[in-house]
């Protein structure tokens, strides 16, 4: 269990490690670097373009590998999306930028952050399913605090995003752009071959390999969108998390910075935030264990709303402690709590046939809505209206909104087995049992 939690842990530190290196020198330097000629609010515009064009590629990747995943098996999904996804970046390490090829660096980049999006798309969806499928046979009560180890991924990856970013963004200001900027993106090669050799080790789900006999007729897409409710509810519930995350970490990096603070000011903001979730995202895991995953993500979602004014104020004062103490409460705390019981919630809606490509699709939909394109609105809004914080704090808001009033609607799934027949868990939470869906 504890080797299956590790590769499940690498995986999705590569995924966000990848994801928020790209978020984070495309708020530095991408702009200059692969759109020139254009004026700054515009090239940051570019470069968060180029990262919404990653998350467009997810729900596909999550369609795609999310069949194979329930036709073929968990195992080899995961070790092919974690070799794309840490090949994808390396990549984008040895691009050459727009004074070297031209037109066709934008085009490269954008071609590789798609390559990255469809593996990603897949990626989550495997490892939370071999941790949360290998927990139910010995640790059935503690789905949730075993799926956490997925979801420690995110700030995990964030900290180590941050931490080499902000060991490179240190150099001269001519070399950080012309080398330092890659460094990053080529280290990831090294989390890559770690993840790999773990996932070699690890074995197929035993409940995949129970319910091969029992696989449905239908390709399992099929199946899924046959029954729409719980992958609207997967899609819905997760906005308000993805939506922080995103304007809390890798466009908080670019606002902050327009504002007057250093890149290792934002960048050291980021990473203690993101040590604070650490230890939030096994909490809120844990407790949705005991007391079910409906009140935690609520809790989270009320947080978030309730802190997204605040917070920005926070960040607007200029000092570098309130922009620590803003982004801990917002992202460590509000946003952790949101996103930790995700991992089982969203994979305790769907029967083991479907389960990959159900959660997948799901999850990506929600990472599109939420974190694809919420920098690209949100510098967009702040350019229109003259750099105010108002857009941001009511996008966080708005996101937040979304997923209260989805899980205020569900029933609750943390006591629910997770067996092959597909769950009642679509059913509205004040319904009467037996409710069809």
């Amino acid at each position: 269990m504890r080797r299956v939690a590790l590769s499940g842990l690498l995986g999705t530190t590569v995924e966000f490690y990848d994801f928020l290196v790209y978020g984070t020198v495309a708020a530095l330097v991408f702009g200059d670097l692969f759109f020139p000629g254009a004026d700054p609010a515009v090239g940051t515009i570019a470069a968060f373009g180029t990262f919404a064009a990653g998350y467009v590629a997810r729900p596909l990747g999550g369609i795609v590998f999310g069949h194979f995943g329930d036709r073929v098996g968990r195992k080899s999904m995961m070790l092919l999306t974690m070799a794309l996804m840490g090949g994808g970046s390396f990549l984008i390490g040895l691009l050459p930028t727009y004074d070297a090829i031209g037109v066709w660096a934008p085009v490269l980049l954008v071609a590789l952050r798609v390559v990255q999006g469809v593996a990603i798309g897949g990626e989550w969806g495997g490892a939370t399913l071999m941790v949360v499928e290998h927990a139910e046979r010995t640790q059935g009560s503690r789905r949730g605090l075993w799926s956490s180890f997925t979801q420690l991924g995110a700030p995990l990856g964030s900290v180590l995003s941050a931490g080499v970013v902000a060991l490179v963004s240190a150099l001269p200001d001519d070399d950080f752009r012309s080398w330092g900027w890659r460094v990053p993106f080529l280290l990831s090669v090294v989390l890559l071959a770690v993840g790999l050799f773990v996932r070699l080790k690890v074995a197929e789900s035993p409940l995949f390999a129970q319910g091969r006999r029992e696989k449905a007729a239908r390709p399992p897409v099929v199946e899924v969108l046959r029954r729409p409710g719980p992958v609207l509810l997967a899609a819905c519930v997760g906005i308000g998390a993805f939506t922080a995350q995103s304007l809390l970490t890798g466009f908080m990096i670019s606002y902050a910075v327009d504002r007057g603070y250093s890149r290792p000011q934002v960048l050291t903001a980021v990473t203690l935030a993101s040590c604070v979730a650490l230890a939030v995202l096994p909490a809120a895991s844990a407790l949705s264990d005991r007391v079910g995953r409906r009140p935690v993500v609520l809790a989270g979602a009320v947080a978030c709303a309730a802190l997204a004014f605040p917070v920005l104020a926070l960040v607007d004062s200029g000092s570098p402690g309130l922009l620590v103490l803003a982004l801990v409460l917002g992202h460590g705390v509000a946003q952790s709590t949101m996103y930790g019981p995700l991992g089982a919630l969203l994979t305790e809606l769907f029967g083991t046939e479907v389960r990959y490509t159900g959660a997948s699709l799901g999850y990506q939909a929600a990472t599109l809505i939420g974190a694809g394109f919420s920098p690209l609105i949100a510098s967009s809004l702040v350019a229109s209206y003259g750099g105010g914080s108002t857009p941001v704090a009511l996008l966080l808001c708005a996101g937040a909104a979304v997923t209260a009033l989805t899980v205020w609607r569900m029933r609750e799934t943390h006591t629910d087995a997770l067996g092959s027949a597909v769950p009642q868990a679509a059913t509205p939470a004040n319904a009467p049992e037996g409710t069809p869906r």
